[in-house]
């Protein structure tokens, strides 16, 4: 039989072996129905010097999340116990990426989830019905169709509520028992209705700060989760690093036979740090763009290109190209921003390409590209 391919396999897929080895090899205190121990947990997300040995095999186990290890070993502490996590910051800061890691180490499967949008309804969260079942049965357990919510509660598993903010006040309030009590009731199934939730069970929660005020959470729901900040990237040096790595990731999985080009990378980490930032590495002041200037967009724009040079170029990747896919970036929000942009080329990147020359004047050079 064909070996089903899939776009992107989920983390327990990608990392199985590394969670075979840890699980293997941890002797570490572990909560009750954790896969692993809080220390073997740390040790999937930040990576470890030491490679593990694993049936004969040695297994190294790389870091996945490139930011701040204090802030993941908060998040691992506060799903160890009966406080759900929510994990906030702008766009495109890795949330999701650390919350499916957190799932698969902690609960062996990421796929968990919720998808929050303004059309998400209670029962996408807690169950629904087969309704024929229903009809020929009526309300039997038989008939309950659980939703993410139930699953995890019935499993002692993680569930994941991704951008909580953008569904109606009134959905995210229906978590709130749930959260404090740890038990879901089904009405319909009378005595046998209640759904007490298996050790292990807990929910990660993300939102974007650029939603704040869309459906504000209320308070009593913010007060049954610890809530972790996850910041940009500060450090030009590691954005460029985190660009080469999902980069070299995504060129992996779409069979792109491709160097990543490192000065490119690097040009493109200073770009977005320096149009997030509003001041160049020359001391340059610049108006920050309204659109998300994010590393996960960076790592787009770059892959973009790198796909348009693999396709139809030579396997180099072309500045210009590069510069257009950065047009379509930055004019998402407003036309605005792309004035921005062109006086962030005419002064910072003409006096990058003056005094440092190479990639840097052909960059500045491609300025006509921004239209």
């Amino acid at each position: 039989m064909e070996e089903i391919k899939q776009i992107k396999p989920p983390v327990e897929v990608r990392c199985g072996k590394e969670l075979k080895a840890l699980a293997a090899c941890d002797t570490g205190r572990r909560p009750e129905n954790w896969k692993l121990s809080p220390k073997a947990v740390r040790t999937f997300i930040l990576g470890s010097r030491e490679p593990l040995v694993y049936e004969g095999e040695e297994i190294h186990i790389e870091k996945k999340y490139l930011g701040n290890d204090a802030l993941v070993e908060r998040c691992i502490v506060t799903l160890a116990g009966n406080r759900g996590l929510m994990l906030v910051g702008e766009p495109g800061t890795a949330k999701t990426m650390l919350s499916e890691l957190l799932s698969a180490a902690i609960s062996g499967t990421s796929t968990n989830t919720i998808q929050g949008t303004a059309g998400t309804t209670e029962d996408m969260i807690k169950y629904t019905w087969n309704y024929a079942l229903l009809l020929a049965k009526g309300p039997v357990r038989e008939a309950l169709v659980p939703s993410p919510l139930y699953i995890g509660m019935d499993r002692g598993i993680i569930t994941r509520f991704e951008e909580i903010t953008r569904t109606p006040a009134e959905i995210q309030d229906s978590l709130i028992s749930v959260l404090s009590d740890k038990v879901l009731n089904v009405p319909e199934l009378g005595d046998e209705g209640l759904l007490f939730a298996r050790p292990g069970f807990n929910v990660i929660g993300t939102a974007n700060t650029r939603d704040k005020g869309v459906n504000e959470m209320s308070s009593a729901l913010k007060r049954r989760f610890n809530f972790e900040t996850v910041m940009p990237v500060r450090d030009v040096a590691l954005e460029k690093q985190i660009i080469i790595s999902e980069v070299s990731q995504l060129a992996a999985d779409s069979h792109i036979d491709m160097p990543v080009d490192e000065d490119v990378a690097e040009l493109l980490a200073s770009t977005y740090h320096e149009l997030r930032e509003g001041i160049s590495s020359y001391g340059h002041r610049i108006d920050t763009p309204a659109a998300v200037m994010s590393t996960a967009e960076a790592v787009s724009v770059y892959y973009q290109t790198m796909m348009t040079a693999y396709y139809y170029g030579d396997s180099a990747m072309d500045v210009g190209c590069l510069v257009q896919n950065l047009t379509g970036a930055v004019r998402k929000e407003t036309k605005d921003d792309l004035e921005k942009v062109k006086s962030y080329f005419n002064t910072v990147i003409r006096d990058k390409g003056s005094r440092e020359g190479g990639i840097w004047k052909e960059y500045y050079e491609a300025r006509k590209y921004l239209r």
